[in-house]
């Protein structure tokens, strides 16, 4: 087939993109910028236009990410084409039905979960396709593993209800909290949504502490407190609780438990996903995805307990004013709570990353967010400029730096790469 993937330099997106052109389609596909990704999808053998001005040819199937909107050109042309339109999720899940598939859901901790699901199946000879939101090093730096067994392992993201488009033989619920109320707008709709989700799935696997949560009569439930304790090559406690959802997935699969601790001793982590550089300067940086109070809080506790003698800064980029703006308390409390525990000295904040099209109006700020954090070590950072300026003055050789956040904050670590000597 020759198949057109709009929105391609999406992780999710590029990971279905890489599978089908690894299963012999031509593929194609446009974005709005030039990235690293979508390099190393142009160097793979995908054609890609970085603009959307119209297909100008016929494909057999076109596939867009949720992100873009009605008004795209090139959405547009597939419609008046008539073209096999689906959107991402919608051609995920008809792959799904394909397979056995096994879908990681859940507020926080997707990439991980299914990264380690994945690699206990690779160790227990079950040869899995993986199609996850991050890259991985045992997939050769890149977000998809094509296997050529009958098993799919995914991540299935709530927003949008993205996930209702699968019907997996195994859910897996993480946990459920608040986020995406842009579109869920209350925290009985994301109950809701998880619900149906569990209804969809053959069965569901989650842990005590939110089985009252889901209603569904297809559970496996398993207690944190009376299971086996996964020995991880990375720090923190929400990691350990990840792996037990791993283990406890494997476990339904007959997977023995001495194969599944055995790959999970060896994880090492995802890409951004307290991603440690401790080489390229004097000091040591840690990149990390979390964009969530509760992520956010998680992270910096597992990063000290971890380094409890280094000095501790972290540069905070604020992912979306909406988010910022229903959960500003809460992001409030974990910042306080972060900096009088000691988990972090220095917290500096960036402005906020504006998601595009998922901004209605712009109600908060990170100076107001700072502000009402009321601490000393708390400040506000204008760009790459001040951030490369302020290390320059402040990082000490054997300091620890954590650079956070969902957007484009990554790519401070690419610039100080370039512009800070050892």
């Amino acid at each position: 087939m020759k198949i057109y993937f709009i929105g391609i330099g999406g992780i999710g997106v590029s990971a279905l993109a890489r599978y089908y052109l690894r299963k012999g389609h031509k593929i194609h596909g446009s974005d709005t910028s030039e990235t690293d990704l979508i390099q190393s999808l142009k160097k793979e053998g995908m054609t890609i236009n970085i603009n959307q001005n119209g297909l100008k040819q016929d494909f057999d199937l076109v596939v867009y990410s949720p992100a873009i909107k009605e008004n795209n050109k090139d959405y547009i042309d597939a419609k008046k084409r008539k073209l096999n339109l689906l959107s991402y999720p919608e051609a995920l899940g008809k792959l799904s039905k394909e397979k056995f598939t096994i879908a990681i859901s859940g507020t926080h901790g997707k990439s991980t979960t299914t990264a380690m699901l994945s690699l206990i199946l690779i160790e227990a000879k079950l040869d899995p396709t993986v199609i996850i939101g991050t890259t991985l090093k045992e997939f050769d730096n890149t977000n998809v593993r094509i296997g050529n067994s009958k098993y799919l392992v995914l991540e299935a993201c709530e927003y949008e209800n993205s996930f209702l488009n699968y019907h997996p033989d195994i859910g897996v619920i993480l946990n459920i909290e608040k986020d995406h109320l842009d579109y869920f707008k209350n925290f009985e709709n994301i109950k809701k949504s998880f619900n149906e989700f569990a209804k969809q799935s053959k069965k569901v696997i989650l842990e005590k502490q939110i089985e009252k949560l889901i209603k569904s009569n297809n559970k496996i439930v398993f207690d944190k407190n009376k299971t086996i304790k996964p020995k991880l090559g990375v720090g923190g406690e929400f990691n350990i609780l990840n792996a037990m959802h791993a283990l406890e997935t494997a476990r339904t699969l007959k997977i023995k438990d001495e194969i599944s601790l055995k790959a999970l001793s060896k994880f090492k982590g995802t890409w951004r996903r307290m991603d440690i550089d401790d080489h390229s300067f004097d000091f040591t940086i840690i990149n990390d995805y979390a964009h969530h109070p509760t992520e956010i809080k998680a992270t910096l506790k597992a990063i000290r307990e971890e380094n409890k003698n280094k000095k501790i800064y972290c540069i905070f980029e604020p992912h979306q004013y909406d988010r910022t703006f229903r959960l500003f308390n809460d992001f409030k409390k974990v910042f306080q709570e972060s900096l009088l525990k000691d988990y972090v000295d220095k917290l500096l904040i960036f402005p906020i990353y504006t998601v595009k099209g998922r901004e209605k109006q712009k109600k908060t700020s990170s100076q107001e967010l700072v502000s009402e954090t009321n601490h000393k070590n708390c400040s506000f950072l204008q760009d790459f400029d001040t951030a490369k300026l302020f290390i320059e003055k402040n990082l000490k050789k054997g300091d620890l730096l954590i650079i956070m956040g969902a957007g484009s904050i990554y790519n401070l670590y690419k610039y100080l790469l370039e512009f800070l000597n050892k």
